[in-house]
């Protein structure tokens, strides 16, 4: 048996509709058994955990999110790691606020009751996922980066399950091929390994900084632009009060949600978005699922129909 830890959601939570999320998001490759749970493997932490893996499997009790811990990594690291990957480290006691002065953000929060931004395992991974891409369609990317954590990455036994983390920075520091990869994509992840290595991808240094900052920072790093630097620190390093201006189909999702006659330019989004402040990256996110399960364009199929949207919509 591991070592556990407990989290106590401020404001509406659900792990459950974070596992259903996950499920139907490309990049984490997850695959639930079915139940509520969720199982975790990735690469700690802070520089001085040596890269060390943590298990983590995570259930919900009355409420209270408990953590039971696998492998060698220390639990308060692990357990502050889960609360950002899970958004619990945000108190979301006024988000319901928001649903009530905004009628289309309501709905949102009635179709998707509890659910909270899942945010990648660490900003290196973000960033790592951002690279790997770029300018290949979301699946095909999916498939690459969980091979890679299969054949690169470190393991850990979960629940009685071997699981595969996404390899650390020094094991892609000399990463010299890959099926998937190009030599350009391969000598970026190279440079990310470095500037992980120095700490320049840690989430507890981004977050504190002042938005345009951390982004600017971000965008130092070879193969990372305005778009990829948004997708690090809003689901990376967890940070919950932007628009992310560079994402290309918020715009359509707005128009959609909003009955829109056009698609919005920045100006109209920024208006828009300001009654969800300081909840903006996670209505994003609402929207944004709404665009998915409408449209199915990243999975390549519709996943629900319209009859099926109006009445969620209710």
């Amino acid at each position: 048996m591991g070592k556990l830890f407990e989290l106590d959601p401020v404001g509406p939570y659900s792990l459950a509709a974070s596992v259903r999320f996950l499920e139907g998001f490309a990049p984490a490759a997850y695959r639930g058994d079915g139940t509520d749970r969720l199982r975790l493997a990735f690469v700690a932490d802070g520089l001085s955990n040596d890269e060390r893996i943590a298990g983590v499997s995570v259930r919900q009790e009355d409420g209270v999110v408990i953590g039971e811990v696998f492998g060698e990594a220390d639990v308060g690291v692990v357990e502050r790691q889960v609360a950002r990957i899970l958004s619990l480290d945000v108190n979301g006691s006024g988000f319901p606020e928001v649903g009530r002065r905004d009628p289309v953000v309501g709905k949102r929060q009635r179709r998707y009751p509890g659910l909270r931004p899942v945010c990648f395992h660490s900003p290196y991974e973000a960033a790592a996922w951002a690279i790997i891409g770029h300018r290949v369609r979301i699946v095909q990317a999916a498939r690459v980066k969980a091979r890679m954590a299969e054949e690169l990455g470190p393991k850990v036994r979960v629940d009685g399950k071997i699981l595969s983390a996404f390899p650390g920075p020094s094991r892609l520091a000399g990463l010299t091929g890959f099926p998937g990869l190009t030599e350009t994509k391969l000598k970026r992840l190279r440079h990310l390994a470095v500037a992980a290595g120095e700490g320049k991808l840690e989430a507890n240094l981004l977050r504190p900084l002042p938005v345009e900052e951390a982004l600017s920072q971000l965008q130092e790093l070879p193969g990372i632009g305005p778009f990829s630097a948004e997708l690090i620190l809003l689901r990376g390093a967890g940070e919950p009060d932007h628009l992310p201006a560079h994402e290309p189909r918020l715009a359509r999702a707005v128009a959609r949600a909003y009955g829109l006659e056009e698609t919005p330019g920045i100006e109209v989004l920024k208006e828009i978005s300001e009654n969800w402040r300081p909840y903006r990256t996670w209505i994003t996110l609402h929207l944004r699922a709404t665009l998915e399960e409408e449209t199915g364009e990243i999975a390549g199929k519709p996943r629900t129909s319209k009859k099926k949207k109006l009445n969620a919509d209710r």
